[in-house]
């Protein structure tokens, strides 16, 4: 609700060898700060709360020992340490949806088996992050369907884990969530209970249902309101991704997207790009960038700068899935500017969608409506205008205050039957941002280049 919030920064920790890392205690006690502010705020404003829903970063993985001491860091989706195991990952795409890569379980674990075998060993228990706080807080480690979708070791068609997978990895089920075969019809069920430490902080919050935590990617689909046959969302947070929400019993996976779920009976299926808002933040620390940035992103002509850029900071997802790529910058001479480098950035992080959009199009069809979401995006009228002219298709702003956890909370209306399904609620949406069609050539050009420079520099 507007008006009734707690956030609380933190850092990523990051290192030279690709480690993005995050102390787990801290995180959850940032996110138990943050509780305790809201339950003040429901408490003073004399609210009752129905259920607690949550939305959280997929992929992250963390260790506990047999006391549930964390044993390792939480490692995030940008830690790119265990590529040289990525070769050891059978590809199971087309049952887990997962292509082999860095951001996901198989290959953290198998690096963390090879190269801290005492910490391994040592190690009870796999989970992410929402698991470890409902574990401070319940004393359960509980996930969601949705959550445990997306580490790579989940049989999205058959709603269980992938028995191949894991035969194939020094992990069973009873190292994963608390919940596992037989009670995988019940991973979406709330718990109620607070331990008695959170029972007398939060009375508010106790007796109450808490529903495990979505995907972020997911709900933001949701909150968005890209929920429909022929609707797509493009979320540009942190990192980036387009995505739709399709409900059916099964699903074949096509190749070269990724596929998880929002609940036991709905798909989530798009790209992802492992640079997105990260690199105009990057930009923006780092160059002397003029202060009408808007206004010259709304008259510049694309490639106008004659650069060619990749935005391979933190290696790529999709369509690539390596994580030995790196960011580059061609074509420079003693005349481009900062901002000539900005804006070659931002275009080539857009061509990135475009390409797959691409791939989503051939696949499910042309898009009815693509919902734009993600404070990275909608803070840049500028970048919104680059990708609807990059992906040639009009986009709409989604003006949803933290459109991620709207779709938490419809998610949760519709468990308790508030709601008779996701899109009851309409969305709020803004601005429409149409494609120029006289910079079509231009952008056609961009994309070729960039395509070129990927080849060139990565055989890609």
């Amino acid at each position: 609700m507007e008006g009734y919030s707690a956030q609380l920064p933190y850092e990523i920790r990051t290192t030279a060898d690709g480690g993005a890392e995050i102390d787990p205690e801290i995180l959850a006690n940032l996110a138990i700060d943050c509780l305790d502010e809201i339950h003040r705020q429901a408490k003073n404003a004399g609210f009752k709360i129905a259920a607690v829903t949550s939305s959280v970063f997929w992929h992250s993985l963390c260790g506990l020992d047999a006391n549930n001491v964390p044993t390792t860091p939480l490692y995030h989706l940008l830690d790119t340490r265990c590529a040289e195991d990525v070769n050891r990952v059978l590809d199971t795409h087309a049952r887990t949806g997962c292509v082999p890569h860095s951001s996901y379980w198989p290959a953290k674990l198998l690096w963390l088996e090879r190269t801290q075998p005492s910490t391994f060993s040592a190690t009870r228990r796999w989970v992410s992050f929402p698991e470890y706080l409902f574990l401070r807080v319940f004393g359960k480690a509980r996930v969601s369907t949705s959550m445990v979708s997306a580490n790579g070791l989940w049989n999205q068609n058959a709603n269980e884990y992938d028995h191949e997978t894991l035969r194939a990895l020094p992990v069973t089920p009873d190292n994963l969530a608390d919940s596992h075969p037989p009670d995988l019809p019940d991973l979406d069920a709330p718990e109620h209970h607070l331990i008695r430490r959170f029972r007398e902080m939060w009375p508010l919050f106790d007796s109450i249902p808490w529903f495990p935590s979505l995907g972020d990617g997911a709900a933001n689909s949701v909150g968005s309101g890209a929920i429909g046959q022929g609707q797509f969302s493009l979320m540009v947070g942190t990192t980036g991704a387009l995505r739709t929400v399709i409900e059916a019993d099964t699903i074949a996976i096509p190749p070269g997207l990724w596929c998880y779920r929002l609940d036991r009976k709905r798909f989530v299926l798009g790209g992802a790009l492992s640079n997105g808002g990260d690199v105009y933040a990057w930009l923006k620390h780092t160059l002397a960038l003029p202060r009408d940035l808007e206004s010259r992103l709304d008259t510049s002509a694309p490639g106008s700068h004659g650069l060619t850029v990749l935005p391979f900071f933190a290696g790529e997802r999709s369509p690539y899935w390596r994580a030995d790529l790196r960011a580059a910058i061609t074509g420079m001479t003693f005349a481009t500017e900062p901002f000539g480098i900005f804006q070659a950035f931002l275009e080539s992080v857009a061509l990135g969608f475009a390409d797959i959009h691409r791939t989503m199009e051939n696949s499910f069809g042309q898009a009815r409506e693509i919902h734009a979401s993600g404070g990275a995006l909608l803070h840049s009228p500028g970048w919104t205008q680059m990708m609807a002219n990059a992906l040639g298709r009009t986009i709409t702003a989604c003006t949803e205050y933290e459109a991620s956890s709207r779709g938490a909370v419809l998610w949760g209306m519709e468990q308790m039957q508030a709601i008779p399904n996701l899109g009851t609620l309409p969305v709020s949406l803004g601005a429409e941002f149409s494609p120029n069609p006289a910079h079509q050539p231009a952008w056609c050009q961009l994309a070729s280049a960039r395509r070129e420079l990927v080849k060139k520099l990565y055989d890609a």
